[in-house]
């Protein structure tokens, strides 16, 4: 069974700065791809960032020169970096990851944490 759990969430003013946290427990033999989604009232859910296990990292264009992501292979950990926070960056923020469990064959799922509420409000 894999776990991620997401932290780092809250409250912050519009230009104020966030780090969230994902760690990834379980039967894990490996980690590929994590990354981050997010998800804001009433629309879909939009990519935000990944990263490979090598460290290429991918943005959405809004994204881009305020979001870092970053990863701790030996923490199984992935991390975003928020920085020039808007109001509309308020959403549910979801972290992912491709993993290769321990089970027999090896094989390879996508696993999501449960969310944490990022607001950007004065």
């Amino acid at each position: 069974q894999v776990q991620l759990v997401e932290s780092g969430g809250g409250l912050v003013q519009p230009g104020g700065s966030l780090r969230l946290s994902c760690v990834a427990s379980g039967t894990i033999f490996s980690i590929n791809t994590m990354g981050w989604d997010r998800q804001a009232p009433g629309a879909e859910r939009e990519l935000v960032a990944t990263i490979t296990k090598g460290g290429t990292t991918n943005y959405a264009e809004s994204m881009k020169g305020r979001f870092t992501i970053s990863r701790d292979n030996a923490k199984n950990t992935v991390y975003l970096q928020m920085n020039s926070l808007k109001p509309e960056d308020t959403a549910v923020y979801y972290c992912n990851a491709d993993i290769r469990t321990l089970n027999w064959g090896r094989p390879l799922g996508t696993y999501w944490g449960q969310g944490t509420q990022v607001t950007v409000s004065s």
